[in-house]
């Protein structure tokens, strides 16, 4: 299974949009989706305008969402803390460059180890809620028979560290995922019903 960080990046290519970008009132309304019902109307907004992205809407708590690429079929839209805002920004900024996603995470791990990148804090979470296209409203906004899944950072942990399996030992249950790396992070993927 790839981890949730190589589907979220390989998700934010910048390359040509096959498709226009829903209104920035529509993206806006769906990348809030992934975040907890109070934490929407106060949080950050990214989406993508022109092949960017771009910032949509300034919050002001704790949660920075971003909104679905539009050259990807179906709803992937984001929701994480704060903290893990420069992680985001560095993988961003590499994919711009061309690079692919082992390449963000072999530079992201260096610049992490040698202290040039801040790492989101231990213990704060993303959440990723996914749709496909045909259940996904691009004029309204509307979204039906959506799936949340989130992770939990724990840069540098490991199975030993903290007890957790390195797969699910049962469906729903948390597991460590890249450990003892700055991508370490539980997975919690809930039962799809």
């Amino acid at each position: 299974m790839k981890s949730i960080f190589s589907l979220l990046f390989l998700s934010l290519s910048l390359s040509a949009f096959s498709q226009q970008s829903p209104s920035k009132e529509i993206q806006i309304k769906l990348a809030v989706l992934a975040a907890p019902e109070d934490q929407r109307s106060e949080a950050t907004v990214y989406g993508y305008q022109n092949g960017e992205i771009v910032m949509l809407r300034r919050g002001s708590n704790q949660t920075v969402c971003l909104g679905d690429d539009p050259s990807r079929e179906g709803l992937s839209v984001s929701c994480y803390h704060s903290s893990a805002q420069p992680f985001m920004e560095r993988g961003w900024a590499l994919r711009k460059e061309g690079k692919n996603a082992q390449e963000i995470f072999n530079t992201r791990e260096a610049e992490a180890k040698a202290g040039k990148l801040q790492l989101p804090d231990p213990g704060s979470v993303l959440h990723v809620l996914v749709a496909d296209d045909q259940d996904i409203n691009w004029t309204t906004g509307e979204a039906q028979n959506t799936y949340t899944r989130s992770v939990v950072y724990i840069p540098w942990a490991t199975a030993e560290s903290t007890g957790l399996p390195l797969k699910p030992a049962g469906p729903g249950l948390p597991w460590i995922m890249d450990p003892g790396t700055h991508r370490a992070h539980i997975m919690i993927n809930p039962s799809r019903n």
